[in-house]
Parts: structure tokens; C-alpha cells; sequence
């Protein structure tokens, strides 16, 4: 009798104990029901194609696709892709990854963004390391800022050969998708219809070369902005209109005062949901 009261004794101890931690983050399934890392995994290593959406300033989103990278990669072949790189630059990336050029020229013949060093250089040396393919997927900037000022068809305008880094035009659009049309409401007066389709060029484009870089039996992870692939839009609407027979997957990253339970809006926005306290430290 008295083992048993001491081992309850002990139980509770501990439980009171966990409870005093604070969690940076829980991850969730779509439904809002808490689930392991260990799980995520599992089901990840089953997938073709994996969307990460991350919060572009997020230390946890960073080295939690640090982690799925390495913990995936050890289960499956893995060909890496980010909206971070834009297509125009694919060939000093590949240079970079064959280690035929060093850091130095790799910083100054590529267009990174301010944050590269801390929070995508370690995805792009653990390919480089892997020796994995990476996809620089996103649309010149350049050609996305045209679209935001005269639309889809603005892009004629460019020279034929700098087209081979945008998708093929001209691409499938939908502006009753909610994701742009909350785009629009969300800037209004600021480039009207043309502001979604900017949105969309780019997702397109992401879409067409994660499909151009995907191997079949490898996993395809890709990294981007949470917008631009939560509620299965975005990227995830051009994969499944190209290549629906492909098993596909979403990562989201959402923030919460209270993350001990996930709020009804943040539900059913991805397969697995990343929820960070809102008081996490940014990286900018």
C-alpha cells in the first residue's frame, strides 16, 4: 500500500512538473488533435511532395525544417526546392551544391534574402553535403512586380528565353480561390486584380518546378511561405491541377497567445500545423 501511494506520489510529481514548462510549440493534425514529431514523420516519409509553410522570420519553423530534412532523409531520397531561390539562379545554386564555387562567390552571384545565413544556409549545405537536388523554384521577382502592375499579360513583353523561369503561360487562374480573394480585400486599391494574380504567378511557378525536379521515389520537400500552400491553395491547388495522382502533403505554421489547444481558425489549414507561442523571438 505504501509503494502504491508513493508511486502516485511520484506521478504526480512529475506531471506537476511538465506542466510548469512552457512550450515554444505544439504540433497539430488538421482537426486540431495534438500529435507527435515522431508521427509526422512517419506519415511524411510516405508522401511525394511535402509543402512547409513557414513564417519567413520564425526560429522554430527554421529548425524544424532543418529537422524534418535530416529525420525524412534518413528514410527516404530527398530533393529539396525553396521559394527563397528564384529560377534565374538555379545554375549558381547547382555550382554551389557541386562545391564548384565557394561561399564567397555564392553569396555574390545569387539574389539572397537578408535572413539567408541564419535561417536557409544550413538547408542548403545539408544538400550540398547530401549531394541532394535543390530548387530554386520562385519566379524572378522582377517578372512577379509586372504582373502586380498589368497583369498575366505583361509578361509577354519579356524575351522568350527568360520565360524557360516562369511556368508556361498561359497559366490556369482562379480568382474565387478565398486565398486571393483575401489578398485583394486585404489590400484594396492596391493593384486591384492584378495584386492575386502576382500571388498566383508565383505559385505557379513554384508548382511547375517542384514537378520539373521531382523524382518519382524520392520525397520532394519544398519550403515557402505559410500563404502561399495553407487551406490546400496556392502551390498545393497547381500541384493536384498538374499531377493529381501524386501523394501530397502540407506543413503550417501558425501563432497563438494560448497554444495549449489549437483555435478553431487555424484548424484544417494543413495536414500538420506547427503552432508557436506568439511571444517567440524572430530572427528580423
Amino acid at each position: 500500500m505504501k509503494k502504491t501511494f508513493l508511486l502516485l506520489l511520484l506521478s504526480v510529481f512529475i506531471n506537476t512538473i511538465s506542466a510548469q514548462q512552457k512550450a515554444a510549440y505544439i504540433l497539430y493534425n488538421s482537426k486540431g488533435k495534438k500529435v507527435s514529431y515522431k508521427k509526422m514523420i512517419r506519415v511524411l516519409s510516405e508522401k511525394d511532395i511535402v509543402l512547409f509553410g513557414e513564417f519567413h522570420n520564425n526560429p522554430i519553423s527554421h529548425w524544424l525544417e532543418l529537422s524534418v530534412a535530416k529525420d525524412c532523409g534518413g528514410l527516404r531520397d530527398l530533393v529539396l526546392g525553396a521559394e527563397m531561390f528564384e529560377q534565374d539562379n538555379q545554375q549558381a545554386l547547382d555550382l554551389y551544391l557541386q562545391g564548384k564555387i565557394n561561399d564567397k562567390e555564392f553569396d555574390s552571384s545569387v539574389r539572397l534574402w537578408k535572413n539567408y545565413n541564419t535561417d536557409y544556409a544550413p538547408l542548403v549545405k545539408y544538400a550540398r553535403e547530401r549531394k541532394l537536388s535543390f530548387a530554386a523554384s520562385n519566379i524572378p521577382r522582377r517578372y512577379a512586380a509586372i504582373v502586380a502592375k498589368g497583369g498575366f499579360e505583361a509578361l509577354d513583353t519579356i524575351p522568350l528565353e527568360q520565360k524557360a523561369w516562369i511556368a508556361p503561360l498561359p497559366i490556369a487562374y482562379d480568382p474565387e480561390l478565398p486565398g486571393y480573394k483575401k489578398i485583394k480585400e486585404m489590400l484594396p486599391g492596391h493593384g486591384g486584380d492584378n495584386l492575386p494574380k502576382a500571388q498566383a504567378i508565383k505559385d505557379a511557378t513554384m508548382a511547375h518546378f517542384i514537378l520539373q525536379y521531382f523524382k518519382p521515389g524520392s520525397l520532394f520537400i519544398h519550403y515557402n511561405g505559410a500563404y502561399h500552400s495553407e487551406n490546400y491553395e496556392g502551390i498545393v491547388w497547381y500541384l493536384k491541377k498538374q499531377q493529381p495522382g501524386l501523394k501530397y502533403a502540407t506543413i503550417t505554421t501558425v501563432s497563438q497567445k494560448d497554444i495549449s489547444s489549437l483555435s478553431a481558425e487555424n484548424k484544417y489549414k494543413a495536414d500538420f500545423i506547427i503552432c508557436v507561442d506568439q511571444e517567440m523571438t524572430t530572427t528580423y
